[in-house]
């Protein structure tokens, strides 16, 4: 039985992994594809690309900072019960979420899914480890924001450096240097988000045996940046239309200045081992950019639509686990 759950677990992931690829390929992708910097093609195959090398390069050659965060949302050692019922409520919403078009978190949902399926096994609040899920909740709130004030100064100090050049060649040169920040959105969403699919098969691995102590196998690097590069590459058009057109019409110079912007602030979160939603920074990043030019041009309601989305996905996705795991319990399986 242990076996079985144990391929139910790692089944699990790697089908969440593949949900947040695909729900998050707008990520990188969408204010290339606006500005016409790359056509769908290219910027999806670009970002497949880097997505497949910055997961493997972050926890390989730097750390697993962030899925041994992820690891530590659990007061208790969850078996794989919790842990598989966690993951279809995370792929549940992201499924909910991408067909309304909403860019809403993979991270939150994975968070909540852990949280509700873990009070489901305990029946208490004690199930959650408040410290770490705290520490999670601030990163989750605080990158957003963090993002649109980045790429509002670095728009500013864009349009006050080139304000007087040709529009035409200087367009040429900010969509090429687009197609760089979009590797580099990629290369970052990679490394932060693969980890927590990382940290869900390791969890697996402790609970059924197969290992000791909490620590990454290289098998399972190498399989969660394969199934994120895959979802990656199988795109989300649904998301990319609201990233990209509806929350503010992108030229090359705004486009650029959000994805650098994004792609730092995931980069030094990562560093600190902090999981943030990709698709939440670029969102603040887009927002930022536009605001820097005119606030008016900004399709507040659109952004309105998305923050609801932001506060429900952890509870919705806790709520979701947590039938997940009644049924699995109901139905006698334990591990």
């Amino acid at each position: 039985m242990l076996e079985v759950l144990l391929v139910g677990t790692i089944a699990a992931a790697i089908a969440f992994d593949f949900t947040n690829g695909f729900h998050d390929t707008a990520n990188a992708i969408a204010t290339s594809v606006s500005t016409r910097a790359l056509n769908a093609t290219q910027a999806v195959l670009l970002s497949a690309v880097f997505n497949l090398l910055g997961a493997l390069f972050t926890v390989l050659v730097l750390h697993s900072k962030v899925a041994n965060t992820i690891a530590s949302t659990l007061s208790f050692k969850a078996g794989m019960v919790v842990i598989i019922a966690a993951l279809l409520g995370a792929i549940t919403w992201n499924l909910v979420t991408w067909f309304y078009g909403l860019p809403s978190s993979s991270t939150h949902a994975l968070i909540g899914g852990l949280a509700g399926a873990g009070i489901a096994s305990v029946g208490s609040l004690n199930a959650i480890k408040w410290s770490s899920f705290t520490k999670q909740l601030t990163s989750l709130v605080i990158s957003p924001p963090i993002g649109f004030a980045v790429a509002a100064v670095l728009m500013t100090i864009i349009v006050l450096l080139v304000h007087r050049a040709r529009p035409a060649p200087l367009n040429r040169w900010f969509r090429a240097l687009q197609v760089v920040a979009g590797a580099f959105v990629s290369f970052s969403h990679g490394g932060n988000d693969a980890q927590k699919t990382m940290a869900a098969i390791t969890l697996g691995l402790v609970a059924s045996g197969q290992l000791s102590k909490f620590a990454v196998p290289i098998w399972v690097v190498v399989l969660s940046a394969t199934a994120i590069a895959i979802g990656t590459y199988a795109g989300g058009w649904r998301i990319i239309r609201t990233l990209g057109w509806r929350i503010y019409k992108m030229d090359p110079a705004g486009g650029l200045a959000a994805q650098l912007s994004g792609a730092t602030v995931i980069q030094v979160a990562s560093q600190f081992g902090l999981p943030v939603s990709t698709t939440h920074v670029i969102t603040g990043s887009v927002m930022g950019s536009g605001a820097a030019r005119r606030m008016s041009a900004l399709r507040w309601g659109v952004g309105a639509n998305i923050v609801v989305a932001w506060l429900v996905t952890i509870p919705a996705a806790a709520l979701v686990a947590w039938v997940m795991y009644a049924i699995l319990h109901t139905a006698g399986l334990r591990g």
